[in-house]
């Protein structure tokens, strides 16, 4: 029987060998944060993490996966949502419908293990996911917050709460111009 290492455990699977891993995820693993949005890998409401890398998971065969991958899912990102993207994303209310946001967090945790410090454009490059609502411009400032807690932890310094990063972090505009 073939296995997958899925958020640190080898676990058995049974599947055709097209099957995309997001249903084996969904399906037979029963991890429903990894959602399916478009099945062509244009959405990355499917993203999870391969070997630290964020990977379309409705175009990747399961058969394909090796046993020694390591496949990281929502669910397997930090216990009880605690990983500084997760933070910053609830303390800037970045979800709307929150339809794509397991995606767009599992993309954006890949950025900042990738590049600590990204740029506007770094961000904008790599978050590739589409969010039917809209709120580019959270993300974006969710992304600059956790990367700056995680450098501070990183060096020992003392993170500052989201709340006491001021009004300039929370003043942020919707594509139509409106404010947050």
């Amino acid at each position: 029987m073939p296995k997958l290492n899925v958020n640190g455990k080898l676990l058995d699977y049974q599947a055709d060998e097209g099957t995309p891993l997001l249903w084996v995820l969904r399906e037979q693993l029963g991890l429903t944060g990894t959602k399916y949005g478009c099945g062509i890998a244009q959405c990355g409401a499917c993203t999870v993490h391969i070997d630290g890398v964020a990977v379309r998971s409705c175009v990747m065969p399961a058969a394909a996966m090796k046993a020694t991958q390591k496949i990281t899912t929502i669910e397997g990102l930090t216990p009880n949502g605690t990983h500084p993207i997760q933070k910053a994303w609830q303390a800037l209310d970045v979800p709307q419908c929150g339809f794509c946001q397991s995606g767009m967090i599992m993309a954006a945790t890949a950025l900042v293990k990738e590049k600590p410090n990204p740029t506007d454009k770094d961000i904008d490059d790599a978050m590739t996911n589409i969010c039917r609502c809209g709120t580019y411009n959270r993300v974006r400032a969710a992304i600059h917050v956790a990367a700056k807690e995680m450098a501070a932890t990183k060096t020992g310094a003392k993170p500052k709460k989201v709340s006491e990063l001021g009004k300039s972090v929370l003043d942020i505009q919707h594509i139509d111009g409106s404010q947050a």
